[in-house]
């Protein structure tokens, strides 16, 4: 562990560096930046081994500090994983490259031509806690965005996330670019989030991914601007026209298929009229796939049920735990969302158009869904390859945070001797 004072000298160096790549990136060529995610890609699948041997020690030292089921989750990589990740890079640099398209462009009676083009925020700094994954994600997706990005990973996934850094720094190597585009913080002292946080004038945006407890701590203390979700207080609701086999597979693959993710849903609502049939149903499942259910009085007469305290609305579990309340009509249904809700991700289960167009209407949280799992709310399942995290605030990033997402843009102005009158 480095005192507060060697770590501030530290971060300051990874900063500047950080800067200069930055310089590089914003000029590259897309193909150079695409050309390194392959390589990177490549590096991933030939340290396999590598990868999982650090992995191992994360898992271990995770099981000592007693850490839940679903946290666990989160950490392991396996064979399969390492794989899906280097298909993510693939996916990354096989899009569309964002930085320098032209957004809009018009002329003006004043003979001025106008052009709106993306440009890179230049350097993003990414704090996150147990997936390593978000290592390759975040490094592939800045890269793309022509964005030098300075990543701080959790003291869980510290050694996986290290081995996975080495493959991406291979791929920049490789291409001619940086190798400070993508930097990973050797340490797990906490002074080194605080540093980052006050970096203004060196990192353009924090992005936070983790639980409420550190991105509540990066919202209150950062500096420089957030992109950021705090809780993933995810709602399925059942409406009065829900298809029963539809209710049933998205509920039970919203909650069991990865229970740890921020787009695992976290509370079911049930529509009043199908409660003693559809919901009875749906909650006898969850329960049987081994979640704890914990109801409003309505729905305790169902065995195996759990009575649901007033903390269980609004609370974001990340493990097999689900509450569940019968709602009177939709109205409630979506009044119960706006006052526990987070702005994550929403879904209705219904037959009706009606329905789901004032659902969609009346809530606004940055996606809502019909008839489909929760656990869809994922950047690679948007078509973005991969996302640096679901960003639930109001100004410019919404939702997945892609490629796209990281960039701002400048105006180009154009003229042949122009003058103001």
């Amino acid at each position: 562990m480095k005192d507060s004072v060697e770590v501030a000298v530290m971060m300051s160096e990874i900063g500047r560096k950080a800067k200069e790549a930055a310089a590089e990136l914003a000029v590259a060529p897309a193909e150079t930046r695409g050309a390194a995610l392959e390589l990177a890609a490549g590096a991933i699948e030939a340290s396999v081994p590598t990868i999982l041997d650090a992995n191992a020690r994360d898992m271990e030292a995770a099981r000592d500090k007693g850490l839940s089921k679903a946290m666990l989750d989160r950490l392991l990589l396996d064979e399969a994983r390492i794989s899906a990740m280097a298909a993510g890079l693939r996916a990354v640099a096989a899009q569309k490259d964002p930085v320098g398209e032209v957004i809009a462009d018009w002329h003006r009676p004043s003979g001025l031509h106008i052009r709106r083009v993306r440009t890179p925020l230049g350097v993003i700094g990414v704090i996150y806690e147990s997936r390593p994954n978000v290592t390759a994600d975040a490094g592939a997706l800045c890269l793309k965005s022509g964005n030098a990005v300075i990543l701080r990973g959790g003291s869980e996934s510290f050694h996986s996330s290290a081995a996975i850094h080495a493959c991406l720094v291979e791929g920049l190597k490789s291409a001619g670019l940086p190798e400070a585009a993508i930097q990973l913080v050797p340490t797990t002292d906490r002074a080194a989030v605080s540093e980052m946080l006050t970096m203004t004038g060196i990192i353009d945006v924090i992005v936070p991914r983790g639980g409420k407890g550190l991105v509540g701590l990066v919202q209150r203390e950062a500096r420089v601007p957030v992109f950021a979700h705090l809780e993933g207080i995810v709602h399925v609701y059942i409406d009065a026209a829900a298809d029963p086999e539809k209710a049933l597979k998205v509920v039970l693959n919203a909650k069991t298929r990865r229970p740890g993710i921020c787009g695992a849903a976290e509370c079911l609502l049930i529509h009043r009229d199908v409660a003693g049939t559809i919901g009875q149903g749906v909650i006898r499942a969850l329960i049987d796939a081994g979640v704890e259910v914990r109801t409003d009085a309505s729905l305790q007469t169902i065995e195996g049920t759990v009575p649901a305290g007033e903390d269980d609305w609004g609370r974001e579990y990340l493990d097999m735990k689900i509450a569940a309340k019968v709602v009177d009509d939709i109205d409630e249904a979506i009044a119960h969302i706006r006052r526990y809700g987070s702005e994550h991700t929403e879904c209705i289960v219904t037959e009706d158009d009606a329905a789901a167009e004032r659902f969609f209407t009346r809530l606004d949280s940055a996606i809502l869904m019909r008839n489909a799992s929760t656990q869809f709310a994922d950047g690679g399942e948007f078509g973005m390859g991969a996302e640096i995290g679901i960003a639930t605030g109001k100004m410019h990033a919404r939702g997945p945070v892609g490629a796209e997402q990281l960039t701002s843009f400048k105006y180009l102005v154009e003229g042949d001797g122009t003058v103001r009158s």
